[in-house]
C-alpha cells in the first residue's frame, strides 16, 4: 500500500456508495488503513450478496435500503460503485460542498505504486485483458488481471510492489469517475453503440471511453484500432505515444497482419509472433484481440516469443463463443457476453450461415436494425426472449423467420428441434441480461444447463432403444 495515502485515509470520514463487489473491496481496503468507513446501498440488506457482517467486525457500519443525506454529505470523500449513477443528485450536492467523488479505480490506483495497463472498449475487453496478462506471464513479468474482468482492484494492489504491472480491464462507468489514474499503456479496443440507457447520448458514452487517455503523457502509450474510424477520431490529440493494431493494413509501431502471420512492431524493429492459424481462439474479432494485446504487451517489452506462446496457449474464457457442446452435428455456442448488437454482428460474421439464433434480455437502448444483413444472410430462424424480443421483431421485421420463447430453455430446446446437421444454435443476446437473470454469466450458465440437458436426454433415449 502507498504509505502517503495510508497515513491521509486514516481517521478520515468516507462513504462508499454502493455494495456490490467493488464496494466490498473499497470498504475493506479503507478500514485497513483506519478511516472511519459508512458502506450504504439502496437495496435491501438482505437481497445484499456480499458479506456484510465480516464489513461490520471490521468497524465499517452498514446502511441499507437507501443513502442517507448525513451520511453522504457528511464524509471527507466519497467512494462510488460503477453501477451508481455519477449525477444522482445526492453526489452533486457532495460535489458542490466540495467533498470529492473518486470511484473504485481511482482509489485503487493511489493505493499502489504499481504500473498500470488499462483496456476499454465496447467489445473484447475481458479476452484481450486476460490474453495480455498471459502474455506478461509468459515472459516471466510479476502482473495481477483484475476490474471489470471480475476481480476488484482494491482487492489486490495494496500487496503490489513497483515492479508488478495490474493489467485492468475499464469500463466506462469506470473510467467516468478517474480523477489522476494514468495507465502507463491505455487501450481503446472499439467503439460501437451501447448502454444508452445511461448515456444521453452515444458522443456522452464514447467520451466516457476516452477519459482514458486523459492523465497519460508523452511517456505513456496509447494503442488504437487502427480499423475502426470512430476510436481514431476520439483518441485524436492523444499526448501519449500511439501504437496501432490493424488485422486489414500494415501499420507502425504497433501489431498487424501480414502473410498469414501476426507481426509485432517496436521502435522500428520487425517479428513474427506467430502464425493466424496458430491463435488458439476463433474468430475475426478475436484475431483483433490478439493484436491489441500484442501491441501492449510490445510496448512495454515483453518480448515476441512470449506474445505468441500466450496466443497459441490461451482457450478463451466462458460465455464468449464458448462452444457448449456438439450433438447430432449440431453446434451448440454461449455468447452470453454479446450484451450488444456490435458483438452478435462480431459473433455473426464468425458463421457463413445455418445460425438458430437466440436474442433478446433488457433493451438497453440501443437500435437494432444493424444486424439486418446478418440475420438475413446467416440466420435460419431468430428465438426472440426478455424484455426487448417486440423491439427486436419490430426492427428486424423481415430479416429471417422468427418465434418467441418464454424463456431459455425453452428456446434452446426450440431450437434443437429446427436445427440440422452442420446448423450452430447461438445465444448472443444483443441485450443484457438483467430482467431474466442476475447477470451474463447466470444466463450463460442456464443455457449452458438447458444444452446439457438437451445431452442428457439423447443420450437416455439411445440407451433405452
Amino acid at each position: 500500500m502507498c504509505p502517503q495515502l495510508d497515513a491521509e485515509l486514516h481517521g478520515k470520514r468516507v462513504t462508499v456508495v454502493g455494495l456490490a463487489r467493488s464496494g466490498l473491496a473499497v470498504c475493506t481496503v479503507l478500514a485497513e488503513s483506519g478511516a472511519l468507513v459508512v458502506g450504504t446501498d439502496r437495496s435491501p440488506r438482505e437481497t445484499l450478496r456480499g458479506d456484510l457482517a465480516d464489513l461490520e467486525a471490521r468497524g465499517v457500519r452498514i446502511e441499507t435500503g437507501g443513502h442517507r443525506a448525513e451520511s453522504v454529505l457528511g464524509a471527507d470523500l466519497i467512494v462510488i460503485s460503477p453501477g451508481v449513477p455519477t449525477d444522482m443528485p445526492l453526489l452533486a450536492q457532495a460535489r458542490s460542498q466540495g467533498i470529492p467523488v473518486w470511484g473504485e479505480v481511482e482509489l485503487a490506483s493511489r493505493l499502489t505504486t504499481a504500473r498500470f495497463l488499462g483496456i476499454t472498449g465496447t467489445n473484447g475487453k475481458s479476452t484481450t485483458t486476460s490474453l495480455v496478462g498471459a502474455m506478461l506471464e509468459s515472459a516471466g513479468f510479476p502482473v495481477v488481471v483484475a476490474g471489470n474482468i471480475g476481480t476488484a482492484l482494491c482487492a489486490v494492489v495494496t500487496t503490489l510492489t513497483p515492479s508488478h504491472w495490474v493489467v485492468a480491464e475499464l469500463s466506462s462507468f469506470q473510467l467516468e469517475t478517474i480523477v489522476s489514474f494514468r495507465p502507463q499503456v491505455a487501450a481503446l479496443l472499439n467503439l460501437a453503440p451501447d448502454h444508452l440507457d445511461r448515456y444521453a447520448d452515444l458522443d456522452a458514452y464514447y467520451a466516457a471511453k476516452a477519459r482514458i487517455f486523459m492523465n497519460q503523457t508523452a511517456d505513456d502509450y496509447a494503442v488504437l484500432n487502427a480499423d475502426d474510424p470512430p476510436t481514431l477520431a476520439w483518441a485524436r490529440g492523444v499526448r501519449s505515444q500511439p501504437r496501432l493494431f490493424s488485422r486489414m493494413r500494415t501499420m507502425g509501431d504497433g501489431a498487424f497482419v501480414r502473410d498469414g502471420r501476426l507481426i509485432v512492431r517496436r521502435d522500428g524493429r520487425t517479428d513474427a509472433v506467430c502464425g493466424i492459424g496458430e491463435i488458439r481462439i476463433p474468430g475475426l474479432h478475436n484475431l483483433e484481440n490478439g493484436l491489441a494485446a500484442a501491441a501492449m504487451a510490445s510496448a512495454i517489452g515483453v518480448p515476441p516469443t512470449a506474445i505468441g506462446e500466450a496466443l497459441r496457449r490461451f482457450p478463451g474464457l466462458p460465455h464468449r463463443l464458448e462452444l457448449v457442446a456438439e450433438m447430432d452435428g449440431v453446434r451448440y455456442v454461449n455468447d452470453s457476453k454479446g450484451t450488444n448488437v456490435g458483438a452478435v454482428v462480431k459473433s455473426l460474421e464468425g458463421y457463413a450461415g445455418g445460425v438458430i439464433l437466440i436474442a433478446g434480455g433488457k433493451d438497453k437502448g440501443g437500435d437494432f436494425a444493424p444486424l439486418r444483413p446478418l440475420v438475413a444472410s446467416r440466420v435460419k430462424t431468430l428465438l426472440l426472449i426478455g424484455q426487448a424480443r417486440q423491439a427486436i421483431r419490430d426492427q428486424l421485421a423481415g430479416a429471417c423467420p422468427m418465434e418467441e420463447a418464454p424463456t431459455l430453455g425453452a428456446a434452446v430446446a426450440r431450437g434443437a428441434e429446427i436445427a440440422v446437421a452442420g446448423d450452430t444454435v447461438l445465444l448472443s443476446p444483443a441485450c443484457a441480461s438483467f430482467d431474466m437473470f442476475r447477470d451474463f454469466e447466470h444466463r450463460g450458465d442456464v443455457f449452458r444447463q438447458a444444452v446439457r440437458d438437451l445431452v442428457s436426454r439423447k443420450g437416455a433415449g439411445e440407451r433405452t432403444r
